[in-house]
């Protein structure tokens, strides 16, 4: 079976490289440059944690050589909103960017500020429409878990997200936070099936809970997540840019000729939330309020300690960048004296 499914990905990579590689002559007033791939994880990041990082890396890694062969630029990016609708209290932006920095820095993951400086609150909606106004020929990915994909019928205009970017949805857990498509909803809470491999049959589960309106979109390959904007509208019979559903990519709404595909990917990512994250936080500086000042510092400086020796002992050392919680610590972020 696994033979057999790498040779349908060997074939379809084939057929894709045929289809839409880059003109390569070699005269290079001739050269027409390939169209980037871009893919985004969105969330508060409040904090980020290695679980975000192994969603964003995971897609990159799967993409970088397809992108290679293909000859064109890979970039993958982190998403942070300002702040989360969903919390009365939520961590300054400039700190949630410099954890981001600490976090990203020597990895290819990049960091779009895009939301960042906006006032809540921010729809979905709304930025994949200026992510596609930006890049209307590159191929747009959203990343999210299977419990967002599940309720996209929710969202403000949920059901048209597809009509500008494509979208990688890993199986996530349920989440007991309902969204409305603004825009915090992707990774604050990264819990994933503990499966290490989804049958056929789980599959087709996962694929039958998607809106019905949107089920038409799956597609078993993330090549097919890949096929540029231009050629879509190319392949579309008519073209009206009086209508609302028009493919004219001149148009205001630079709607794909064909909707995006919605690719479902099994593999297993680490279960961690951001919540859990802050509330183990709380619970740290709670007990080493109570020590003595040098005690306190001594404390701290073991965590570290735990964290850059991945001490199991230490849950936070399974979830933060060690630049993280150090940065964290320093300027006393989700501890009793910021909620004083």
């Amino acid at each position: 079976m696994k033979e057999q499914g790498a040779s349908t990905t060997t074939c379809a990579l084939s057929t894709f490289i045929h289809l839409f590689m880059p003109n390569t002559s070699n005269n290079p007033q001739e050269k027409t440059p390939a169209p980037a791939i871009r893919a985004y994880l969105g969330g508060s990041f409040d904090p980020v944690h290695n679980g975000h990082l192994e969603v964003a890396m995971s897609v990159y890694q799967h993409l970088l050589p397809i992108a290679t062969q293909l000859q064109r630029t890979l970039h993958v990016s982190l998403l942070p909103n300002a702040r989360s609708p969903f919390k009365t209290q939520s961590t300054d932006p400039n700190h949630r960017l410099n954890m981001l920095k600490l976090a990203t820095e020597n990895t290819p993951i990049q960091i779009s500020e895009l939301e960042l400086w906006q006032g809540p609150p921010v729809y979905t909606i709304d930025s994949v429409r200026t992510l596609r106004q930006q890049y209307p020929n590159d191929s747009l990915i959203f990343i999210m878990g299977m419990d967002s994909a599940h309720s996209l019928d929710k969202w403000k205009d949920g059901l048209r997200l597809t009509d500008h970017v494509n979208l990688w949805v890993f199986n996530r857990q349920s989440s007991t936070h309902m969204s409305d498509g603004i825009s915090e909803k992707f990774s604050d809470s990264i819990i994933f099936s503990g499966k290490k491999i989804a049958s056929v049959q789980d599959i087709a589960t996962l694929q039958s809970q998607l809106p019905l309106s949107l089920q038409a979109h799956i597609t078993d390959s993330p090549i097919k997540l890949l096929v540029p904007t231009i050629q879509r509208s190319s392949d579309s019979s008519s073209s009206n840019s009086t209508d609302p559903t028009s493919t004219d990519l001149k148009s205001t709404d630079l709607k794909n000729a064909i909707q995006g595909r919605i690719y479902i990917d099994s593999r297993p990512i680490t279960a961690v939330s951001s919540t859990q994250i802050r509330e183990q936080l709380l619970k740290l500086d709670n007990q080493t309020n109570k020590m003595p000042v040098a005690q306190r510092q001594i404390a701290s400086i073991a965590s570290i300690n735990d964290i850059i020796s991945n001490t199991e002992s230490n849950p936070l050392a399974k979830w933060l960048n060690p630049a993280v919680y150090h940065y964290i610590i320093a300027h006393q972020l989700y501890s009793a004296v910021q909620f004083r």
